[in-house]
């Protein structure tokens, strides 16, 4: 089990901006640097009961449509994230088979896929929940919020198997992101925190933290137009996730 920082990064404001190029130096007037990918690591696992009390409590906080604890208990994906933070501390202890039974059990009843391996932070809200999925060596950090069919997934078994003994397979996501419906985060990526995947967006590469990720939207044609010989084809087919 990994050792993580309890912490959250937060931005230095001693730091300032940075500093302006030199005079004649060339670069006077270029687009800055995008900030570096970087994730804060989930908190490390909290107390069975504490971790259990707070996905309870962000159920009630982020659903506008769960009014009471009461409600919330009914959330399915929050079925899921409980089944998870036992199977997860079964799986720690050797427990693999037993952590799996339960994973699948979670699965069947509330349609979200989360391996025993992966590291999941605090107060992570899975709205809807159906069709997610989450790998072995995937984490996630804490206040993380994504939606229905959000993947956080491998490149596939071709490439995974020539990787070393114990490599990342999976995303690391840092704290504070938004995945958008059937958001697909591929491979072991990291996205930088506080950044946004908007909906059907597929990422294969490093997020900065506090970027947006946005998958084209679809393409509005008036009634009567007549479609025009060789559009924007990856325009019109990217939001179909088909390339």
């Amino acid at each position: 089990m990994s050792l993580l920082s309890p912490t959250k990064s937060e931005p230095n404001p001693s730091s300032g901006p940075a500093s302006a190029p030199a005079p004649g130096s060339g670069t006077a007037g270029a687009a800055p640097a995008p900030a570096p990918a970087s994730a804060t690591p989930a908190s490390p696992v909290p107390r069975l009961l504490s971790a259990l009390r707070e996905d309870l409590g962000v159920v009630v906080a982020r659903d506008p449509s769960v009014r009471s604890k009461k409600e919330a208990v009914l959330h399915p994906a929050l079925t899921a994230l409980w089944a998870h933070r036992i199977a997860h501390r079964l799986h720690g202890r050797g427990l693999r088979i037993p952590a799996r039974l339960l994973a699948r059990w979670a699965r069947r009843v509330t349609a979200v896929e989360i391996h025993p391996g992966a590291v999941l932070g605090r107060r992570v809200f899975i709205d809807h929940g159906a069709g997610v999925v989450i790998g072995e060596t995937a984490v996630v950090g804490d206040d993380v919020t994504m939606y229905h069919q959000v993947t956080l997934g491998a490149v596939g078994w071709w490439s995974d198997n020539e990787r070393p003994e114990g490599d990342r397979r999976h995303p690391v996501v840092g704290s504070g992101v938004v995945l958008g419906a059937n958001a697909t985060v591929l491979g072991p990526v990291t996205v930088g925190d506080r950044a946004v995947i908007g909906a059907q967006a597929l990422v294969n590469k490093d997020v900065p933290r506090g970027a947006r990720v946005l998958a084209p939207t679809a393409v509005i044609k008036e009634p009567g137009r007549r479609p025009e010989l060789m559009e924007d084809v990856f325009t019109v087919i990217a939001s179909a996730g088909s390339w």
